[in-house]
Parts: C-alpha cells; structure tokens; sequence
C-alpha cells in the first residue's frame, strides 16, 4: 500500500517539472515531510477540453460521486492497479479522472520484534517524481459542498521495496505522463517502477506518529538490525490508528 508520502517542495517546482503554467499564480499548499491522508495535497489534472494540466490542491481519500457520507475516504486511500479498472469506486474515475501526485519520497515500514521502522524511498537522483492517481468530485448531501478527493494506484513491489512489502505505488515515469493523463491503454504504465533507478535507507520512528512532521524526518539513520533470538517480521506500511485503511 503507500499510506505515507513526502511532498515538501514549492508549487512552482513541481510546476516546472510538469511543465505547468500558472496564469493566477500557484496554489498556496503546505508542505508535507511526513503526508498521510485526510491532508491536502497538490495534484496535477487534465482540463478534458483544453488538456492543459494544472495543479490543484486536493483531499488524499478519494469519495465516489455516489458515496454516503465522507466517512468512505479513510478505506480510498489506495486503489489496486488489477481491479482499478472495474471496481465500482473507481473504474468511472480511472476511465475520466486519472491524474498524478508529484512527491519527493514515500514511505514504508518493516517490523523488527515489537518495533515499526520507517524506511524512506525515493529516486537515485532524490529529485521529484510522479505517482498515477484518480481523482473525484463529491457533494456533501448535508451542506451542499462539493469536495475534490484523490486515490493512489498501487501494484506489486519490485525487488528494492519487496523487503518491506508486496505492495508499491505506481511511479509514472517523465515520458509517460501525458500517456496516463489522456492517452490510450493507461492500465500498461501501472506495473512496477525498475529497482535501479531508486534508493532506500532508514529514518527516524519518529515518523510513526502523524504529528511530526518536519525536514529533520528524512535524514538518514543507522539502521537497525534484529537480535539473533528475535526474529524478523514482514514489513507493513503503518499509519496511524486513526487514519485512513488501505481500500487493498
């Protein structure tokens, strides 16, 4: 699953990456060293007449039009790349409303005894990259306000994160954006990201609890290694008890 992501740069990076403009001047979005869900979080969209993209601040959990209450989001968190297409949550979302989530790093866990140790993921390089994404509108039945919501696709984990665990998000490589945002047979760029074109190491478990959330979070740590009488554990993504569940 990715339950935790960092996305700390300024509008206008990500902007130039993705070769957005900005005729009304960039969203002002907070930055995020350790994201979760329920957060804002800046997205990149395709206006369907125009296909210009832009970059818009949105909710993580995604709400199908159809949805009850907003209570669904916390299990939207994250879409399964093998059913996307035909899961009723978001199958009209996948056909329409793809986007993508610029961020610097993700994160993951692996269990050693009783403790949960994060492990930050990024590009070799450490420069920002894309995660495939959808995105809904809903409207609150109660007070009539329409909430812009969003999911990140996974799939199964390549060699580097398999060590942690079966799971990944999907990376949209540069060459390949434009393809997930408007172009034909989008579910073949949703397979695993290649091993070697990233990096890993170890960071504070401070970054188990949501409320931190500053730049000292991704510096690098000694890892740690199990007692020989412990035993290790397989590794899972651990948010917050009171955060959103994984819709795995």
């Amino acid at each position: 699953m990715c339950g935790r992501v960092a996305q700390h740069k300024r509008a206008v990076e990500y902007g130039s990456m993705l070769k957005i403009k900005f005729p009304k001047g960039p969203p002002n979005a907070p930055a995020h060293y350790n994201g979760a869900p329920g957060q804002d979080y800046l997205i990149a969209r395709s206006d369907p007449r125009t296909h210009d993209t832009t970059l818009d601040l949105i909710r993580w959990g995604l709400l199908p039009s159809w949805a009850k209450d907003r209570k669904m989001a916390w299990n939207m968190i994250n879409a399964r790349s093998e059913s996307v297409a035909t899961a009723a949550a978001f199958k009209e979302a996948f056909a329409k409303r793809r986007c993508l989530v610029p961020v610097d790093k993700f994160y993951e866990w692996r269990k050693v005894s009783k403790e949960k140790l994060p492990y930050m993921i990024a590009m070799a390089g450490v420069e920002p990259f894309t995660l495939a994404g959808l995105w809904e509108n809903w409207k609150d039945p109660e007070s009539g306000e329409w909430i812009r919501t969003f999911t990140i696709i996974t799939t199964r984990a390549n060699e580097l994160v398999s060590a942690l665990h079966d799971r990944m998000p999907v990376i949209i490589a540069p060459e390949d954006r434009d393809r997930w945002l408007n172009g034909p047979n989008p579910h073949k760029l949703a397979k695993p990201y290649p091993s070697h074109l990233m990096t890993i190491w170890p960071v504070s478990p401070k970054l188990n609890a949501v409320k931190n959330d500053t730049p000292d979070l991704m510096e690098p740590i000694e890892e740690k290694e199990p007692k020989a009488n412990e035993g290790e554990l397989p590794g899972v993504n651990e948010a917050a008890r009171d955060e959103p569940a994984n819709s795995e």
